[in-house]
C-alpha cells in the first residue's frame, strides 16, 4: 500500500487549522505529485463533470418543479419514483437516505414499488457513466436534465434485460407528461429504440464511472491513480451484504445453514440479493447487518467484561451491539432522537443492552470512561460502493467543516477517557485528512497520546493494512475477489496513565 502522506510531510499539520483554503484537504507535496486543488475551492461548486453528463453542461433550463415528478395525490409509479429520486440528488445534492426515509416521497409507496424505487435510483447513480456513453451513440445533442434523468433510468432496465416495449413506452409517457419537455418524446423514443438494439451487449463490456473531480482529484494525489481506478471498479460491482454475529462460535453452523462466507475478519458474507428479514436468525437478533470494515473498530477496541465504554455518533447501533455483546457497561450516544430510537429498536431484537442517551456529543460531559470508540461524522467517501449517490450529493465544500469537527471530538473524547483509557477514532473516509492526518495531528497536540499498533494485530488484517503513525487503513479494493469492503481508517490512541 502506498502510504498517504510521509511523516515529515508539511501537509500533516500540527499547529492551528487556518480558515479558508482547499475545502479542508492538506496541501503540499504527497507521494504522487501535482497540483491538489481540494474539493470545492473557491467556489463551492463541483469541479469538472456535471451531472448534466460527461459532454458538458446538458442543454436546456434548470427543471421548475413541473417538470419533476412532484409529490402526488397518490403514490408514484417504481419508475416515475426514481426519476423523481435521481433529479433531486444530480440537481440538488440531497441524498438517497435523506429522500428514503420514513417520512421521505417514496413512504406512501408500496414496500416492493418503493424497493423497485430504490433500485432503479441507485444503480442509474451507480452507472452515470455508462449510461451517458451508451445513449451518447444516439443522441446529437444532451437534454435537459429532467428529460436527460429518464433516459438514464431506461437505458438501465434495456441493458439489465427489462422488456423494451414497456421500458420505451413507459418513457415515451413520461417524457410527454413534462410540460415544457413534452417535444422531446419523439427523440426518446427513437433514441430508446435504437439502445434497446445494443444495450445488453455493450453492458457487458462497459466501463466504471469515474468519481467527480472535487473527489478523484485529492484521491490520486494521496493513493495514485492505479489505487482509485481500482477503488471506481469496486464501486461498479456494487457491495456484498456482510453480518455481525451475537457470538462468534455461531459462525459455523449459521454460515452452512444461510450459505454464507466466513470473512477473515469473523464477519459472514452472503448475496446481496436475499431478503434480510427472511434469513434465519434475524428474529432472534443473532446477528446484524454491519460491513465486514465497518465491524472492525470495535472488534480493535476489545472491549472487556464489566468495562465502562463509551460509543460516541452511535447509530445505527452496530458498533454499540458489537461491544454490548462482548459484555461491557455500554453507553451509546447519538444527536438524532430519530437515530437513537433505531438503536433501541436493534438493541431490542438482539436481546442486548445498553443506556441510549441523545444528545450533542460535544455537550457530553461525563467522564472516567475505560473505552470511548468515536465514529466521527465524515465525508462518507468510503461507503460509495453501497451509496453511489454520495459523489454527486455533495461538492466537498463541507469537509473542512467536518475535518475541524473531527480533532474538536477528538479532543473531548480523550479528555472524558480516564488515566490510561483508550479511544478508538474511526472514519468511514478514503480522505487522509479524515484519517491518517487527523491522529498525526492528535498525536501532536497531545503529548505522551500514543497509537496502539498491538491491537491491530487481529485474524484477516494485513500487515500491510497499517499506516506509518499506527492506524489502519481499510480500501474498496481490498479483498477484491471476494467482494472487497468499505473504505474506512481507524486507529487506536491511549491515553497517558
Amino acid at each position: 500500500m502506498t502510504p498517504p502522506r510521509k511523516p515529515n510531510d508539511p501537509s500533516r499539520r500540527t499547529g492551528p487549522r487556518k480558515a479558508g483554503g482547499a475545502g479542508g484537504m492538506s496541501k503540499g507535496k504527497g507521494p504522487h505529485k501535482g497540483p491538489n486543488k481540494g474539493p470545492g475551492k473557491g467556489t463551492g461548486k463541483p469541479m469538472g463533470r456535471r451531472p448534466g453528463g460527461p459532454q458538458g453542461k446538458a442543454q436546456g433550463n434548470r427543471p421548475q418543479d413541473s417538470d419533476r415528478p412532484d409529490r402526488p395525490a397518490r403514490p408514484m409509479d417504481p419508475r416515475r419514483a426514481a426519476h423523481r429520486l435521481v433529479c433531486a440528488v444530480l440537481e440538488d445534492q440531497e441524498t438517497l437516505a435523506e429522500l428514503t426515509g420514513r417520512t421521505g416521497p417514496l413512504a406512501r409507496m408500496e414496500p416492493a414499488d418503493r424497493a423497485r424505487a430504490q433500485r432503479l435510483a441507485t444503480e442509474t447513480l451507480r452507472n452515470l457513466d455508462p449510461l451517458d456513453a451508451l445513449l451518447a451513440q444516439f443522441i446529437e445533442r444532451i437534454p435537459a436534465p429532467p428529460v436527460q434523468n429518464v433516459l438514464r433510468i431506461a437505458a438501465y432496465e434495456l441493458a439489465t434485460g427489462e422488456a423494451a416495449h414497456g421500458v420505451v413506452n413507459a418513457a415515451v409517457t413520461q417524457i410527454s407528461a413534462m410540460h415544457r419537455y413534452k417535444q422531446a418524446k419523439g427523440m426518446a423514443n427513437a433514441v430508446l429504440r435504437r439502445v434497446a438494439d445494443v444495450a445488453p451487449a455493450a453492458w457487458a463490456d462497459r466501463s466504471p464511472s469515474r468519481l467527480p473531480e472535487w473527489l478523484r482529484e485529492p484521491l490520486v494525489m494521496a493513493w495514485g491513480d492505479e489505487v482509485i481506478t481500482a477503488c471506481e471498479a469496486a464501486h461498479a460491482r456494487g457491495a456484498p451484504l456482510d453480518l455481525t454475529l451475537r457470538e462468534q462460535k455461531l459462525a459455523e453452523p449459521l454460515s452452512a445453514q444461510i450459505d454464507a462466507q466466513i470473512l477473515p475478519t469473523g464477519s459472514l458474507r452472503v448475496d446481496r440479493s436475499v431478503q434480510v428479514s427472511a434469513l434465519p436468525g434475524f428474529d432472534a437478533g443473532t446477528w446484524w447487518v454491519q460491513d465486514a470494515a465497518a465491524a472492525l473498530p470495535a472488534r480493535i477496541l476489545a472491549a472487556k467484561p464489566g468495562e465502562k465504554v463509551l460509543d460516541l455518533c452511535a447509530a445505527p447501533g452496530g458498533k454499540t451491539m458489537q461491544l454490548a455483546s462482548a459484555g461491557a457497561d455500554v453507553t451509546a450516544l447519538d444527536i438524532s432522537p430519530a437515530r437513537s430510537e433505531r438503536i433501541e429498536e436493534n438493541l431490542t431484537r438482539t436481546g442486548l443492552t445498553a443506556r441510549i442517551v441523545t444528545g450533542d456529543a460535544l455537550d457530553f460531559a461525563e467522564d472516567g470512561w475505560d473505552a470511548i470508540l468515536l465514529d466521527a461524522p465524515c465525508s462518507a467517501t468510503g461507503t460509495i460502493r453501497r451509496h453511489p449517490d454520495l459523489p454527486y450529493a455533495q461538492d466537498g465544500s463541507t469537509i473542512s467543516a467536518l475535518i475541524d469537527l473531527q480533532a474538536q471530538m477528538i479532543d473531548h473524547a480523550l479528555s472524558l477517557l480516564k488515566p490510561g483509557g483508550r479511544l478508538v477514532f474511526c472514519t468511514c473516509s478514503l480522505i487522509p485528512d479524515e484519517g491518517e492526518v487527523q491522529v498525526d495531528e492528535a498525536l501532536a497536540r497531545h503529548p505522551g497520546l500514543t497509537t496502539d499498533r498491538a491491537a491491530l494485530d487481529l485474524p484477516g488484517i494485513d500487515p500491510a493494512w497499517i499506516t506509518e503513525e499506527g492506524g489502519l487503513r481499510l480500501r474498496p479494493d481490498y479483498w477484491a475477489e471476494t467482494g472487497g469492503m468499505d473504505g474506512f481508517y481507524c486507529a487506536v490512541l491511549h491515553k497517558p496513565a
